[in-house]
């Protein structure tokens, strides 16, 4: 597996694609905005996508999942506990910003710790809480790979000021769910960089 990187213009916001090398395949992770972007990049990849993934429901998220899934006959996917957050204007923050208010919707909500097999690849989804209700994040436990969405960033974590966020929540989550995988886990976040699960443990200060 390897991960294609497509940074997206809203809040400088990472979209990602895991790809399967044997397959041709891809899963394309929080698809954000600039969909055009993401068709070229997807394109440039040469590969077929089958699935969108969601690690959580606030716009510069999920907005361009929609018109992915469409052009693709492709269905989303998230946690189930981030229901309300996607398909309530006034929680998904799209209401808020310079965009019309809009209410997201997924194919296929998943459980806390489900393994999912897509694109010829295994993962399972860790709800993560705190920076929304259902926020989550994906881990490719053979990849040694982790798309964490707002829940940890290098060097930081998610914001927390937003509706139905708790810091206490947040940490919790990442201290009992994301600091237990191994060492060598490479984090890839909503914004920023990439880090690693052992960079986290030592210079994380809010863990």
């Amino acid at each position: 597996m390897k991960v294609a990187h497509v940074l997206l213009p809203v809040c400088a916001m990472n979209c990602y694609m895991a790809i399967n090398d044997k397959t041709g395949e891809s899963i394309i992770v929080d698809p954000g905005s600039a969909p055009d972007r993401i068709k070229k990049a997807v394109e440039a990849s040469g590969t077929r996508p089958v699935a969108i993934i969601l690690t959580h429901g606030h716009f510069d998220h999920v907005g361009a999942a929609e018109e992915i899934a469409k052009e693709y006959d492709i269905k989303v996917y998230a946690y189930e506990k981030e229901k309300e957050t996607l398909e309530n204007p006034a929680v998904n923050l799209s209401g808020d910003m310079v965009f019309s208010p809009k209410s997201y919707q997924v194919d296929v909500y998943l459980k806390d710790d489900e393994e999912v097999e897509l694109a010829g690849l295994k993962f399972k989804c860790l709800g993560t809480p705190g920076h929304t209700p259902g926020g989550c994040c994906f881990y490719f436990e053979d990849a040694g790979v982790l798309f964490t969405g707002d829940t940890l960033f290098c060097g930081s974590v998610g914001r927390t000021d937003f509706p139905g966020g708790s810091m206490a929540q947040l940490v919790d989550s990442i201290k009992t769910k994301l600091m237990v995988l191994p060492d060598d886990t490479i984090c890839y976040p909503g914004h920023e960089s990439a880090t690693t699960i052992g960079d986290e443990r030592i210079y994380n200060p809010f863990l």
